[in-house]
């Protein structure tokens, strides 16, 4: 299955506006077989399936993990 290459994952912030974080596929799977993805930085990791589902991942310790409200796969 072809999995898209790059996500624009949106998150709620309350009284600002909404937070929006890039993610990039990676060579990696997740527990559920499906691709994981991470921001630049690393710190971003989501394991995204084909119907969009999206299960974010830690990547550190004592992180506090929001899942997005919308994953939007982008375009090349």
């Amino acid at each position: 299955m072809d999995y898209p290459e790059s996500y624009e994952l949106v998150f709620q912030a309350p009284a600002v506006e909404d937070d929006v974080v890039i993610v990039h596929r990676t060579e990696r799977a997740g527990a559920g077989g499906y691709p994981v993805y991470e921001d630049e930085s690393g710190i971003v990791r989501a394991e995204i399936s084909d119907r969009g589902e999206v299960r974010m991942l830690a990547s550190g310790g004592h992180q506090m993990l929001r899942t997005p409200m919308l994953a939007r796969p982008l375009t090349p």
